[in-house]
């Protein structure tokens, strides 16, 4: 097991180049991308002509305050990290936390987002 180590690392790693960070990254996925809705989250789905995904996080002070935004922020990044070999290929994936979403546990969390993201529906 030590072996396969690395390996797994390597790949549930989320890496600084899969995260959306630059403010106009976001305004274009705003602008151009196309909206799932769910109770607790929006998710916004654009092609990114990447070979790989990127993530962007939306968490308002609505949800709470920044213990409880981002608790919120490490289980969106978590479920991406973990499902990103799932989730639709060269797409920004901007998801922006709703008011309710600080008293979800990652269990919830999880359900919620596979629904839309993972399956044949997302796009």
């Amino acid at each position: 097991m030590v072996a396969s180590a690395p390996f797994l690392q390597e790949r549930f790693f989320l890496k600084k180049h899969e995260r959306l960070r630059r403010r106009k990254d976001f305004e274009l996925a705003f602008r151009y991308g196309s909206r799932r809705h769910t109770k607790n989250f929006t998710i916004i789905l654009r092609p990114n002509g990447l070979k790989f995904s990127r993530l962007g996080v939306t968490v308002g002070k609505k949800v709470g305050n920044a213990v409880k935004r981002n608790r919120v922020k490490r289980y969106l990044r978590e479920f991406f990290r973990l499902h990103k070999h799932k989730l639709p290929p060269s797409h920004d994936v901007v998801i922006i936390a709703k008011g309710d979403a600080a008293t979800l546990a990652y269990q919830d969390v999880r359900e919620e987002l596979a629904a839309v993201l993972i399956g044949n529906n997302c796009l």
